[in-house]
């Protein structure tokens, strides 16, 4: 089973993701409400992806993937925002994240992004 962290400062998107995930045989084995908390959960939990928001309190989407690809460079992040944050998803790319799905986002696109992940390794 893949196992998943989410990272968003919302609570109730938190829950939607969840739900999508473990609803499509994914295991959700850690869930943080900012960057600094997606920092040292990802450290404990090693997770087979991560899906990020960009937008949060405390440190923001852009430096957490920043700082989570600079220890572990093999991580898979999926960035998770508003189509406002063109920009910064763009510069999370650029700093090493997969893929990205626009909120409000489809639970079959979120499976296929990461689905997708797995098949390239």
């Amino acid at each position: 089973m893949k196992r998943v962290m989410i990272v968003d400062d919302a609570s109730f998107m938190r829950l939607i993701l969840k739900n999508i995930l473990i609803d499509n045989g994914y295991e959700v084995v850690a869930e943080a409400a900012n960057g600094e908390e997606a920092i040292r959960l990802y450290d404990i939990y090693k997770p087979d992806i991560v899906t990020m928001d960009v937008t949060m309190p405390i440190m923001d989407g852009l430096a957490a993937t920043e700082a989570i690809l600079a220890q572990h460079p093999n991580a898979k992040i999926i960035v998770c925002s508003a189509m406002g944050q063109r920009n910064l998803i763009m510069k999370m790319i650029t700093a090493g994240a997969k893929d990205f799905i626009v909120k409000p986002f489809q639970g079959d696109r979120i499976v296929a992004a990461i689905d997708q992940l797995f098949d390239r390794v």
